[in-house]
C-alpha cells in the first residue's frame, strides 16, 4: 500500500514535510477549539463564516461538521464526533496515518509512495464524504439556529 523510497536530496521529502506540518496545525487547533453545540460551525471561531450552503439553502454541505467532529474527537468526544459527521473521525485517522508515515519517512530520510490501492482508498473515503453529504443535504431538516436561508425555497418545510 505504502513505499518507501530513499530520497535523494531534502527537496524530495517536501511532499512528507508539508503532510506533518499540515497535521499538527489541524491538531493544534483542534485542540485550543471548543466544539459547537449545534454540531456544526467550531470553524467560526477561527473567524470564518458560516458554511455558504447553511446560508443559502438552510442545508448542511458534504464538509458540515469536520471542524466540530475533529475538535470533539481530540477532545475525548466519540459520541459527539461521530454525531458531527459521522466521516470526520474516519477522514482524521486517516490524515494522521498519513502523518505518521510522513514523519517516519522524515526521520529515515525515505519518499513515502503509495500505490494504486492507497490512491483507491482515498478515492473511495472521498467518494463516501461526497455520498454522505448529498443525502445529508437531501434529507436534513432546515439547520434551526442560523438566519433565513436566502433561497427559501430550497428549505424543506417544518
Amino acid at each position: 500500500m505504502v513505499r518507501f523510497e530513499p530520497a535523494l536530496s531534502r527537496k524530495t521529502l517536501k511532499h512528507e514535510f508539508f503532510i506533518v506540518l499540515s497535521w499538527l496545525a489541524v491538531t493544534g487547533i483542534g485542540l485550543a477549539l471548543t466544539p459547537s453545540e449545534h454540531g456544526h460551525g467550531t470553524h467560526q471561531q477561527l473567524g470564518l463564516p458560516p458554511c455558504g450552503s447553511v446560508l443559502l439553502f438552510g442545508r448542511m454541505c458534504p464538509g458540515c461538521g469536520l471542524t466540530t467532529s475533529w475538535t470533539a474527537l481530540l477532545k475525548g468526544d466519540l459520541s459527539a464526533a461521530f454525531a458531527a459527521n459521522w466521516l470526520g473521525p474516519v477522514l482524521y485517522l486517516a490524515f494522521t496515518s498519513a502523518a505518521l508515515l510522513s514523519l517516519y519517512g522524515l526521520v529515515k530520510r525515505l519518499h513515502v509512495s503509495t500505490t494504486q490501492v492507497y490512491t483507491y482508498l482515498v478515492g473511495v473515503l472521498l467518494t463516501l464524504l461526497a455520498a454522505y453529504g448529498i443525502w445529508r443535504f437531501a434529507t436534513s431538516p432546515t439547520v434551526p439556529h442560523y438566519e433565513r436561508p436566502i433561497f427559501p425555497f430550497m428549505a424543506p418545510r417544518r
